[in-house]
């Protein structure tokens, strides 16, 4: 399936979108990835999406990425008696360890771990940030704060700290369970939750095995403070703008996320928008003016892709949700401004050959009449790198590893392509032709520029770069062996 854009689209899947005949319309509309929420459905539900994704897949000869979001650790107050209470601006309000049900004085949080490091003058936000508590002394078993913004306070609202890293790991036991779950069926990327700092993307990896790429979620303002660390560890990001949104001031995430887009891409790793980028078509076949300009603006600063959440999950609206991206994503692409203002975003640093060759396709394209990159990668980084330069044409990443060709289906502009194993370049060349005449991205008249490594079958050996025709005549007559 051609896509006529760059930028690759998430959709969440749920109970709006759990059939065979919806997943395969999501698909067509122009869902490239599909999100797998761990913090909804049982083990058979996730199960059978999974299959369902894998069957479109094969049904439609496409290369569709799966990416399983675990859930992480949940922080809630605890119950009330009266079900609810008001709060009002001004009052004292105590959080503790008495598991005893509350009133509009108290109410319990159980959490050691919170008040093991909150200190007087720290935040406390409730239910989403609508009400929000300072804490004035604090101990072991409790924190006597004063309500800043007073609402209405419920069972199990959720609890956000943000201005101390809690010593709490990203991995809650559910989620150790999700994980090996989710790995064993086979799942392509882990959007892991809760991050504060790198050690916790290591121990994603660890219990990962290999069996998945690691996405970390930047949802709380420790992860943005160690980013750059948080970056190296992983293998992609998320900005998850609805709980930075909470626990940052909201002007602030507007330029957190253009520096984490930016960073990102610096770095050839890929990087999704998300949270509330069509909210309205939960309920509404139109999305609002604002939120196409807020999808319009992720696409300008060359993100690789920009998700649905409940949209497609639970909306009333999930194929038009992902229309609507789709026809956003085809508008903005063919404005020139688009093209001008991902050229200037490029870095110029260049530390390796594999950079050199990556950064000579992209240049030879933009000056003469080439079609597409064809690149040959084993574990995935050349056509990464190819994907951070940004090319004015296709990218046609060719793997004999159809793991490494589902992870690239999340990468800007990427379309992949599992090829057998080869060990001659003019095989990968007569492969990559045909490729790209397959797929109508070339004629036998055109030409393509392809990227390779000998030897073949090699992870980071990307050495070589050849402008090719496209009609195999030509390639046997004119390649060496």
């Amino acid at each position: 399936m051609r896509r006529t854009r760059n930028v690759k689209i998430v959709a969440t899947l749920g109970p709006a979108s759990s059939t065979y005949e919806q997943i395969k319309a999501l698909h067509e509309a122009g869902a490239d990835v599909f999100r797998l929420n761990m913090s909804h459905g049982t083990h058979d539900e996730i199960a059978m999406r999974h299959e369902i994704i894998r069957k479109v897949e094969a049904d439609l000869s496409s290369t569709i990425a799966i990416l399983a979001d675990l859930q992480g650790p949940k922080l809630r107050v605890g119950v009330f008696a009266n079900g609810s209470e008001e709060l009002v601006e001004g009052a004292s309000f105590r959080l503790d360890l008495d598991d005893a049900e509350g009133d509009a004085k108290r109410v319990q949080l159980p959490h050691p771990e919170i008040f093991q490091v909150l200190e007087p003058g720290a935040s406390l936000l409730v239910n989403d940030g609508k009400i929000r508590l300072k804490v004035k002394d604090c101990g072991p078993e409790f924190a006597d704060c004063e309500v800043v913004v007073g609402g209405t306070i419920s069972n199990r609202k959720g609890v956000n700290v943000p201005d101390v890293v809690l010593p709490l790991a990203a991995l809650s036991d559910k989620d150790r369970t999700d994980l090996e779950f989710v790995c064993d069926l086979g799942v392509d990327w882990l959007a892991l939750s809760f991050v504060q700092r790198p050690e916790d993307v290591h121990e994603a990896r660890t219990l990962a095995r290999g069996r998945a790429a690691i996405l970390s979620k930047i949802e709380k303002p420790a992860a943005v403070r160690s980013f750059d660390a948080i970056l190296e560890a992983s293998d992609g990001i998320m900005v998850a703008r609805g709980d930075l949104g909470v626990e940052l001031p909201v002007q602030n995430v507007p330029p957190i996320q253009k520096r984490l887009t930016r960073a990102c891409r610096a770095a050839a790793k890929p990087v999704i928008v998300a949270t509330q980028m069509l909210e309205s078509m939960i309920e509404s076949p139109m999305p609002t003016r604002a939120e196409v300009s807020d999808v319009a603006t992720a696409i300008y600063e060359g993100s690789d892709a920009i998700m649905l959440s409940a949209e497609s999950a639970a909306g009333q609206y999930p194929i038009e949700a992902v229309t609507t991206m789709d026809n956003v994503a085809r508008e903005v692409e063919s404005d020139d401004n688009y093209r001008q203002i991902i050229n200037a975003q490029r870095g110029a640093e260049r530390a390796t050959v594999a950079d050199a060759i990556v950064a000579a396709a992209r240049e030879i394209t933009e000056t003469t009449d080439i079609k597409a990159i064809c690149c040959y990668t084993q574990s995935g980084t050349t056509a990464l790198l190819v994907a951070r330069e940004r090319p004015p044409v296709p990218i046609l990443a060719l793997s004999s590893s159809q793991i490494t060709a589902r992870r690239l289906a999340l990468s800007w502009g990427t379309k992949c392509v599992q090829t057998a194993e080869l060990d001659r370049f003019k095989s990968a060349v007569v492969n990559a032709a045909r490729a790209a005449r397959a797929l109508g991205y070339a004629g036998p008249d055109d030409q393509i520029v392809v990227t390779a490594g000998v030897p073949f079958n090699t992870t980071g050996t990307t050495n070589i770069l050849r402008v090719a025709p496209c009609d195999e005549r030509l390639i046997f007559s004119t390649d060496p062996e």
